[in-house]
């Protein structure tokens, strides 16, 4: 699924958090749509939808990040590949 213009114009006005993982390089969390946004170290980015903020939250916390967005988020919820 393709980007649209408003999720776009979001991606631009995340507040990207850094994390320490050697695999993501940073997350964001949109509470008005509940979408969490994943930028990879590779350069890849990811929007996941209808996250709950407790997820968010929990991702911020974990002792791995990587590990916690594989079993937390990766296939739980859909998602849209941003670049």
């Amino acid at each position: 699924m393709a980007a649209g213009p408003a999720l776009k114009a979001e991606l631009f006005s995340v507040e990207w958090q850094p994390v320490s993982s050697s695999n993501v390089a940073a997350v964001g969390y949109v509470p008005d749509f509940a979408r969490l946004h994943v930028r990879f170290h590779n350069g890849s980015s990811y929007v996941y939808l209808d996250v709950p903020e407790s997820i968010y939250n929990g991702l911020l916390g974990a002792a791995s990040v990587g590990r916690y967005l594989h079993l937390m988020v990766k296939n739980r919820f859909g998602f849209i590949r941003t670049s």
